[in-house]
C-alpha cells in the first residue's frame, strides 16, 4: 500500500469525526507539554536541558515521549551533534512553527482571561451553595 493510499482522502479529515487521524495530531498539539514544548521552541532552538528549564516540571520522561511524537509528526528536527559530551537540539519545521504560532496565540490568551474564568468559577461555585 502507497502513502497516498495510507494517508487517504484529505477531503475527507474532519476533526469532527469520531476516527479521524486529525483528533491524534490535534491531541499531540494542544497537550500541556505539547503546547509548552512548542511554544518555546517558537523563540529559538534549545538543547534538552534547556527546554526542560524552559517548560519548568516537566519530567524527563515525559518531555522525552512529548518530543519523539512531536518529531514523528512532523514538527520538530532533532538534530544530534557528533561531540562529547553528546548534545542534540530541537527546532520547529516550517510545519511545527505553523502549529506553535497557533498554540502559542491561545496560551497568551489563557494567560489575559485567567482572571475572568477564575471570577466565572467563584460566581458559579458561590450559586452552587447558595
Amino acid at each position: 500500500m502507497g502513502v497516498s493510499e495510507q494517508l487517504g482522502d484529505a477531503n475527507a479529515v474532519s476533526v469532527r469525526a469520531p476516527m479521524c487521524p486529525s483528533r491524534g495530531v490535534l491531541e499531540h498539539v494542544t497537550s500541556q507539554w505539547g503546547v509548552l514544548v512548542l511554544a518555546a521552541l517558537v523563540e529559538r532552538p534549545y538543547r534538552f536541558g534547556e527546554l526542560r528549564r524552559e517548560v519548568g516540571g516537566v519530567s524527563e520522561k515525559m518531555l522525552t515521549q512529548t518530543l519523539r511524537t512531536l518529531e514523528r509528526d512532523g514538527f520538530l528536527l532533532r538534530h544530534a551533534h557528533p561531540v562529547i559530551p553528546p548534545r542534540v537540539d530541537y527546532s520547529l519545521t516550517d510545519l511545527g512553527r505553523e502549529a506553535a504560532e497557533q498554540v502559542w496565540a491561545l496560551a497568551r490568551w489563557t494567560e489575559r482571561r485567567t482572571p475572568d474564568v477564575q471570577a466565572a468559577r467563584l460566581a458559579y461555585d458561590e450559586a452552587r451553595t447558595s
